[in-house]
């Protein structure tokens, strides 16, 4: 059986096959790898931030607040791993920080984030609804996408708002957020 250490020098080794197949061992080493998980997130090296960061998303024993700090990494790359890793984690405590990563200038972070709110489900409802109406466009879709997905009765004077919208975008995600609820029929009084 390799050691700590080996798989460490698999992870960072540079061959992304033999990283993904220490990802599983690592993670079997329980809370012993955090120390050095969480020293690599630190690394100058963008590649070895990517591979802490996803052995931190599959690891049980990783704490959200370890993850929160690199959904500010430089790296466009680190913070989508660390958003997709939050939606592993789904924890209410990561929703302020997942909320501004809707804004995120990587739209593959943005996205991920909006994934991440979507798996914590009804209790991020209230941030996303308190999302401005000035708020970037993108940002409002993400929000709604999330809300669709939570299917949560609170989002439905939003959803019925956005019906009218500007953006065809914001009127499927709300079409789709009242048909997930059950209230896609509309009566027409004759």
């Amino acid at each position: 059986m390799p050691t700590l250490q080996d798989l460490f020098g698999e992870l960072t080794g540079g061959d992304d096959q033999r990283a993904e197949k220490a990802v599983q061992p690592i993670v079997d080493f329980g809370e012993a790898a955090l120390p050095e998980l969480l020293k690599l997130t630190r690394s100058a090296v963008e590649d070895e931030r990517w591979w802490a960061v996803r052995v931190l998303g599959a690891s049980p024993h990783t704490r959200t607040a370890d993850l929160l700090p690199l959904l500010e990494d430089s790296a466009p790359q680190v913070r989508a791993a660390a958003a997709f890793a939050l939606g592993a984690h789904a924890d209410q405590e990561s929703i302020a920080a997942l909320v501004n990563a809707l804004a995120d200038e990587d739209s593959l972070t943005a996205g991920l984030a909006g994934n991440a709110l979507a798996k914590i489900g009804s209790s991020a409802v209230l941030s996303l609804l308190k999302i401005k109406q000035e708020a970037p466009l993108r940002v409002r879709i993400l929000a709604l996408r999330a809300l669709a997905e939570i299917k949560d009765y609170r989002a439905v004077s939003l959803f019925m708002k956005s019906l009218s919208a500007e953006s065809t975008v914001l009127q499927y995600w709300a079409e789709i957020g009242l048909e997930r609820l059950g209230l896609d029929m509309v009566y027409i009084k004759p």
